[in-house]
């Protein structure tokens, strides 16, 4: 069987993530009393973020009448905040190594490319903005374009229904978290690819039995070839 579509995660798999997400996020806690170290959050960075938020706060050990939908949201705020100046502003806002020959060899294929995301739908298109990707992905679907956010699978079949994929053996999903191999596989892709670039070592993905876990994001189209 074929394979119609590649859904790659952003930050830390396609585009260059030298830590901001985290320290962004640690500067939104911190900003409303709750220190927070960058080894804590690091392997939250897959989640939709208002869900890391509120798992942070659990984490805490504050009791849960403390952590309420304002208190999460307005974390979120300022974390959104921070993401938007930096990726409108910063120089650092830059493809990973192969990105985009990698994207270009997959639509010569005829596969579709598509983007999914723990952030909002704000913070996405601005990435895709910045770096000119309109016209080289397919499609993009943020963790608040569905009820739910990874692990589950509610991203990539929304995206599978918008391209008329109906089998999700002809999707292979590719991120650098935990909840990135999960959603693949909770979806049922052919591979569901772990990829070294971001917040997890190799050792920490292979705990999550990823089908494989490559260092480099050329690596997707010998998988594919195989």
């Amino acid at each position: 069987m074929s394979v119609k579509l590649v859904v790659f995660d952003m930050a830390g798999t396609t585009v260059s993530d030298k830590n901001y997400v985290g320290l962004a996020f640690q500067q939104a806690m911190k900003a409303h009393g709750y220190e927070v170290s960058i080894e804590e959050i690091n392997p939250m960075m897959g989640y939709e973020k208002p869900l890391a938020i509120k798992m942070m706060l659990e984490k805490q050990g504050n009791g849960l009448e403390e952590i309420t939908e304002t208190l999460i949201s307005t974390i979120h705020d300022d974390f959104v905040a921070a993401m938007v100046h930096f990726y409108q502003t910063s120089s650092a806002v830059v493809p990973l190594p192969n990105v985009e020959a990698t994207f270009l060899q997959l639509k010569e294929k005829g596969i579709k490319i598509g983007l999914d995301t723990g952030f909002s739908r704000k913070i996405a298109e601005i990435i895709v903005d910045r770096l000119n990707w309109s016209g080289l992905i397919d499609i993009l679907v943020a963790s608040d374009d569905v009820p739910r956010g990874r692990p589950f699978p509610d991203m990539i079949r929304k995206m599978m229904e918008e391209l008329g994929i109906h089998d999700a053996q002809e999707v292979v999903k590719v991120g650098d978290t935990e909840v990135d191999i999960n959603e693949g596989l909770n979806t049922g892709c052919l591979y569901s690819i772990g990829i070294t670039t971001g917040a997890f070592t190799r050792e920490e993905l292979l705990k999550y039995q990823p089908s494989h876990v490559i260092d480099d994001i050329s690596e997707v189209l010998t998988i594919i070839n195989q």
